[in-house]
């Protein structure tokens, strides 16, 4: 007697297989996910538009940032410091080699472990936008490119002179809050952020965000339309400004936050005081997408978002050295002698053997011959029964 296979009864059953594998290699995929969303980038790019002397402030301004994004643990390889570089080692500096920004100059913003990427007439609109966009030449160096992903938060710092929607370059040409605004969708366009933070001092700097309309975008300026930014003291020893009040404060309420802080976005803006800084400045949430009471300082400004204590065998499979194989223990319940690796979110970090026991277990069960076998039986059978039917 011979056994025919009804052609839907085949076609239902190669389908339900399909959907098996389907389904396995999604919840593999998801777990890959969620691993890149664990191990999300920080990148900071940060840029001095003047040049001169007489603009020490805003050079100071930008390696402010500089110092507090480097000392909250985001390292050199994810931060763009584009600068002008003609101050520390102009002839007027009675402080050859350093850059103060205090009257007091109790710390040198320059000394011995700063890189800048992009550096005097290197810093123009142009380099600008290619390096948010990724549209650079192919002989770029790393150390010139932003690497970042749709899982990195990117904070974009900018000072100089400006005015209504815009910003001037070197007094050689001036960027729109257009320019900033069409970079970002590009950016978005092409999933090169998560999540952006940006922070302009300038004259006028609300008006330099805007133009924005893409997502996951916070910003706020040191001035409103028609104000302006202004020095916070001068240094009668340089004979110029040494820093702008609005970048003054924001790093003054800087200094408080360690890597580990939870102090939020919204702590930072409820500092804000306009009769210290002497200007209004401005916050722009619409287009972001979480509450500023919830989003840490640290999502933006440092390089460790957070840390979390995971059981050896959760990362490395289970071993026969910590545990035997009947026994039926909870990781979570296991006696403390039992090995912890401590995992830490970094920026430098991109991913570990196994963020999770699932992975592995999906590594392992695709693997095995048995499975693979019966598997192109299945599918070897349900093709020749159908090759026969149709005869």
């Amino acid at each position: 007697m011979r056994f025919w296979l009804h052609p839907q009864a085949c076609v239902q059953l190669l389908t339900c297989f399909m959907a098996c594998v389907v389904g396995s290699l999604g919840s593999a995929a998801s777990a890959g996910e969620r691993a890149a969303n664990f191990f999300g980038r920080h990148d900071s790019v940060l840029v001095c538009a003047s040049r001169y002397w007489f603009n020490y402030r805003h050079m100071a301004n930008a390696l402010g940032m500089y110092r507090t994004v480097k000392r909250l643990g985001i390292p050199d390889s994810n931060i763009i410091l584009m600068l002008a570089d003609d101050v520390a080692c102009n002839a007027r500096n009675k402080f050859a080699g350093s850059v103060y920004a205090e009257a007091g100059r109790h710390l040198d913003l320059y000394g011995e472990n700063i890189e800048v990427d992009y550096r005097g007439y290197e810093v123009t609109v142009e380099n600008f936008i290619r390096l948010l966009t990724g549209r650079v030449d192919p002989s770029m160096p790393r150390s010139k490119r932003l690497l970042t992903d749709d899982h990195s938060n990117i904070f974009v710092y900018m000072t100089g002179h400006g005015g209504n929607e815009f910003l001037k370059f070197q007094d050689q040409e001036e960027i729109s809050a257009f320019d900033i605004a069409d970079a970002f969708e590009q950016m978005w366009q092409k999933k090169r952020y998560n999540e952006i933070l940006f922070m302009i001092d300038t004259c006028q700097a609300n008006t330099m965000y805007s133009q924005f309309y893409s997502p996951n975008i916070l910003a706020t300026g040191s001035s409103q339309i028609e104000e302006n930014s202004y020095s916070y003291e001068n240094d009668n020893d340089i004979g110029v400004s040494v820093i702008d009040s609005y970048t003054h404060y924001v790093l003054k309420f800087m200094e408080g936050i360690n890597k580990t802080s939870q102090t939020s976005m919204q702590d930072l803006f409820d500092s804000y005081d306009p009769v210290k800084i002497y200007s209004h400045p401005g916050i722009r949430s619409d287009l972001f997408r979480r509450s500023l009471d919830k989003t840490l300082i640290t999502d933006f400004f440092g390089g460790v978002a957070q840390a979390e204590v995971f059981p050896l065998q959760d990362i490395v499979g289970p071993s026969n050295h910590y545990h035997h194989e009947n026994d039926r223990t909870p990781p979570t319940s296991r006696s403390s002698d039992t090995p912890s690796v401590p995992v830490v979110l970094s920026s430098s970090v991109i991913s570990l053997p196994r963020l999770t026991g699932e992975t592995h277990e999906w590594d392992n069960w695709w693997k095995g011959k048995d499975v693979r076998k019966w598997s192109s039986i299945f599918v070897v059978g349900c093709l020749v029964s159908w090759v026969s039917f149709m005869r």
